[in-house]
């Protein structure tokens, strides 16, 4: 299994489930295999010709790595033959009340959400067998996800930032969607997109204050606002239905199952 972007936070999680399935683990640096260079990229897959491509790295600023890096690898893939599993996110839609299924057509408003959707589309075209897995906000215990990281700079004054009351989203352990990617990498046949996600649904006030009294903090100091009080466009509320990814045996852990203060 080749995984660009096993660096992150997501990597590091897929690398501790690729050797507990199993799996032989190929994993460049960013550096060693830029995916901004299509023929770099398609030169370094036919050469390593690996069974299956797990496709994690991003900047979340920057399309050409987002679009067309993904689409690189995608067609670097499609040409070896490999098994694709692409992350992608639920930025992709714009948020309303109804939990998203995978029939639903992407619609998102940010610039982020947007370049993710296009890569969708881009790799989908590039390598039609390829399987699009979207994600929610991502945590951790072992290793803290940027969520947590935020509250804990809050609360120590490292940072000024607000969390909203209306902003929803379905906060999802690194751990389980690592397990996930690694289970649909043996699936074939398996295609388009997948939603895996826990089904808890929480603002991000609720959330912040979870962590906060995880990690031992005061949740009460977690500072809130609302997102009309801040002024700013970001979808209010996106909560992903995973019910096809259940059908498949895959299961991501409630949040209050996972922390304990």
């Amino acid at each position: 299994m080749m995984v660009t972007g096993a660096s992150g936070f997501l990597g590091r999680h897929l690398v501790e489930a690729s050797e507990a399935g199993g799996w032989e683990l190929l994993a460049p640096g960013s550096q060693a295999f830029d995916i901004r260079r299509n023929e770099h990229v398609q030169d370094e897959i036919r050469t390593w010709k690996p069974n299956a491509v797990v496709h994690l790295a991003y900047r979340p600023d920057d399309r050409r790595v987002i679009v067309d890096g993904s689409r690189h690898v995608a067609a670097a893939a499609a040409a070896v033959g490999a098994r694709l599993v692409h992350m992608s996110t639920d930025m992709v839609f714009a948020g309303r009340a109804e939990p998203y299924t995978e029939a639903d057509a992407p619609d998102a408003t940010l610039d982020y959400g947007r370049w993710k959707a296009e890569a969708e589309s881009a790799v989908a075209t590039a390598y039609p067998a390829a399987l699009l897995v979207r994600a929610s906000l991502l945590y951790g215990t072992g290793r803290l996800g940027r969520p947590q990281e935020d509250v804990a700079d809050v609360l120590a004054g490292r940072k000024a930032m607000r969390f909203f009351t209306d902003e929803y989203r379905c906060p999802t352990h690194a751990a389980d969607v690592a397990t996930a990617l690694v289970q649909v990498a043996g699936m074939q046949g398996l295609r388009g997109p997948l939603h895996v996600a826990a089904r808890n649904v929480l603002s991000r006030a609720d959330l912040a204050r979870t962590f906060a009294d995880w990690m031992g903090l005061d949740p009460d100091r977690v500072p809130t606002a609302s997102l009309a009080e801040s002024g700013l466009t970001r979808p209010g509320r996106v909560v992903l239905d995973p019910s096809l990814a259940e059908s498949l045996g895959i299961r991501c852990r409630p949040i209050d199952e996972v922390l304990t203060p």
